[in-house]
This record gives C-alpha cells, sequence and structure tokens, in this order.
C-alpha cells in the first residue's frame, strides 16, 4: 500500500496594523473575524507576493510583506473535516493614513487595538498571531 499524504490549501495572512497600531480584520460569512489575505493558487506567485495582492484586493491598502510571525504557521478547520494550513506574516502598511475599504468577500472591515483582539469571535490561531506580532515589534 502506497502512502499518501495528506494535502490542505494553504491560506497567507496579514497582520496588518494602521498609525494607530490598530489591527485590520475582517468578518466572514461564519461571523467570525479573520485576518486579510487568501490561497495560494498561483504557481507562479510567492507567499509574500499573494499576501500583498490580496489585502490591495480586500482592504484598498498596500503593504510589503515582512517576517513570518512566531507561532504563525497552524492548521485551522473551518468546518468538520476541511482543513486549512494558516501560513501569518507581519506586514508593513504603505498606505496606512488610508481607510481600508471592504471587499464584496467579507461582511464587515475593522480596526481593533491589541487590548480588544482577545474578546473577538475569531479563531485562536489569529489571536496568537496577532499577539506574535505585536511582541515581535516592541523587541
Amino acid at each position: 500500500m502506497t502512502y499518501t499524504p495528506p494535502t490542505w490549501p494553504v491560506s497567507v495572512k496579514a497582520v496588518a496594523l494602521d498609525i494607530h497600531q490598530r489591527v485590520l480584520l475582517l468578518k466572514n460569512e461564519r461571523q467570525e473575524w479573520e485576518l486579510p489575505g487568501g490561497r495560494l493558487e498561483h504557481d507562479d506567485d510567492s507567499p509574500e507576493t499573494t499576501v500583498e495582492r490580496e489585502l490591495l484586493e480586500e482592504t484598498g491598502w498596500e503593504v510589503k510583506t515582512g517576517p513570518l510571525i512566531d507561532g504563525g504557521v497552524w492548521i485551522y478547520e473551518p468546518i468538520p473535516g476541511r482543513r486549512v494550513l494558516i501560513v501569518t506574516y507581519g506586514c508593513t502598511v504603505l498606505t496606512a493614513d488610508r481607510t481600508p475599504v471592504v471587499s464584496h468577500e467579507h461582511k464587515e472591515i475593522a480596526l481593533f487595538t491589541a487590548d480588544e483582539v482577545p474578546g473577538l469571535n475569531m479563531p485562536d490561531g489569529y489571536k496568537r498571531a496577532i499577539a506574535a506580532w505585536y511582541g515581535q515589534r516592541h523587541r
């Protein structure tokens, strides 16, 4: 019998902060807050390029993808039996003075302080990545 390893979609996400150090989040169809980003789909795109393209499409913000966030790679199961590998990058927002706009892909867009994030309806993996990015930036 030949072993076939599991294959899951890969979703690259961004922790992006505005000029007031608030994190940008989007509300999805499950009424959860999530980080902006998207699936790796284009053969010629790097994860970093995908993050930059998705942020622009979903929020109108231009970003420069930075480092992987410590602890920002995790497996999410949004619905039973459907697993997604999440890879989270810290980003520098190049247009942080621009008001972000919600795309057709999400229900709502908002900015939250680090203290507000723990109380939000969102997966713990995102909360850990956000907290880690705040910590990495303040070292």
